[in-house]
């Protein structure tokens, strides 16, 4: 049981309290599954199995729910909430804002000589990724987590935390298709290895190659999610129009 999840003795008596407090770490306990990859577009959010794994009453969960429908993690469709999934256009529009913001954390390093990249980050991020390379991690969605937090310590080491943060909201908008990137032996390999050659380029100060480097590996993955999703999407009307059609 997850301690957390239940009332301190100090405040029994402060239900509304309580609620407020429930409702807030359920949020986060579902948010960070959403932002993990564990979280698909296929699962249903319904909130009594959500009340039951989490150990509280459906009010709270009712109010995390809500709130990540408010914030477009979440969106309604066929009868329930999932996670939500941008349109084609979206999508492409999306991804070429991350594109902007991700290139830009390179760009002005190579404008402005005096701008350094945070070396303990990418050094810490090589090991990491050298580690990937040698363990071979088993294909998931769930990895989409790890190739997040890549790319925001790639750019949060370039020194402009406003970018980092358009960053983050770009990735919450695009994860529920990305995470399809990870589903077979060769992208996981070919991911690792770009990485770490664009984590020793920018250790090299070679930030000119590491800047291509970097748009290559993006749109290389752009093209593997914008193909996928275009079929994912074919698929979902194909069920939507089947379920329309049923008495």
């Amino acid at each position: 049981m997850d301690a957390t999840l239940y009332t301190a003795p100090d405040t029994a008596s402060k239900p509304a309290a309580r609620a407020r407090r429930s409702g807030a770490e359920v949020y986060d306990r579902l948010k960070s599954e959403l932002r993990s990859g564990r979280i698909t577009c296929w699962d249903r959010m319904a909130e009594e199995p959500l009340a039951g794994r989490f150990g509280v009453s459906r009010t709270p969960v009712r109010e995390a729910l809500t709130r990540l429908v408010s914030e477009g993690l979440l969106e309604r469709r066929n009868g329930g909430l999932y996670l939500a999934l941008p349109s084609f256009e979206e999508l492409a529009g999306l991804y070429e804002l991350r594109v902007t913001l991700e290139l830009r954390g390179i760009s002005r390093a190579m404008e402005d000589p005096s701008i350094r990249h945070d070396r303990s980050a990418l050094e810490a991020a090589l090991e990491r990724w050298s580690g990937f390379g040698r363990d071979h991690p088993v294909p998931s969605p769930r990895f989409v987590s790890e190739d997040e937090k890549f790319h925001v310590v790639l750019l949060a080491s370039a020194g402009n935390p406003a970018l980092t943060a358009a960053l983050v909201t770009v990735n919450d908008k695009i994860r529920s298709v990305r995470m399809y990137d990870y589903l077979t032996a060769d992208r996981i390999a070919a991911t690792i290895t770009e990485h770490t050659a664009i984590l020793e380029l920018l250790l090299q100060r070679h930030l000119s190659r590491a800047y291509d480097a970097l748009h290559d590996h993006i749109g290389a993955s752009q093209k593997v999610v914008m193909d996928r999703a275009s079929r994912a999407f074919a698929n979902l009307a194909q069920i939507n129009s089947s379920r329309e059609d049923t008495p």
